[in-house]
């Protein structure tokens, strides 16, 4: 049965190094990228929020696309809002796939390290945007106000398969998730 994998985690927690790695791995797998995504709507950058309004449902119909031809799906990206996930969820059971709740977490000041450790001078626009996007919402109490609802978020659903993950550490961050959606490593 195809898997519609979505990797949840504060900003800059590695999810879409983890998803990138996963799909490297996979073959056939879509890399579903929300905030990539986005980034082919004009006008992204002026109003971020807005433009993952409009490819929230155009990123449910490219899972059900792809989960209905049998392939899985993975998605790194941030949602807390239940009504959200819940759209993905069904965009995953209308497919005949199921729903793999990820969660990476790590404490929120080390979170909050790992998003101020983002290189700004990386070229990457949306990098920028997201900084820029936080620092207007309120900076490091945004991001500890993130933290907060994923962790509400975790605690009432049970389904959310937690995963822990220390800074540096790809190799056994990516070795806990491929656990977490129930594959067996090989030793």
């Amino acid at each position: 049965m195809p898997r519609l994998i979505h990797l949840n985690g504060p900003p800059a927690i590695g999810k879409s190094t983890i998803a990138q790695r996963y799909v490297t791995d996979h073959p056939g797998t879509l890399l579903l990228d929300i905030d990539r995504l986005r980034m082919q709507i004009g006008g992204w950058q002026d109003d971020f929020t807005g433009a993952g309004e409009l490819v929230r449902p155009l990123a449910c119909a490219l899972a059900t696309a792809h989960l209905s031809g049998g392939q899985d799906v993975v998605m790194p990206q941030f949602l807390s809002d239940r009504a959200e996930i819940a759209m993905f969820e069904d965009a995953a059971t209308s497919a005949g796939a199921s729903f793999v709740e990820v969660v990476l977490m790590d404490d929120p000041d080390a979170a909050l390290r790992r998003f101020a450790g983002r290189d700004p001078a990386s070229g990457d626009a949306l990098v920028s945007v997201i900084e820029s996007t936080v620092d207007r919402a309120g900076g490091d109490e945004y991001l500890r106000q993130l933290h907060r609802e994923l962790t509400d978020l975790v605690e009432s659903r049970e389904q959310m398969r937690l995963v822990r993950c220390k800074s540096g550490d790809v190799d056994g961050t990516y070795r806990a998730v491929l656990g977490a959606v129930g594959e067996v490593q090989p030793s």
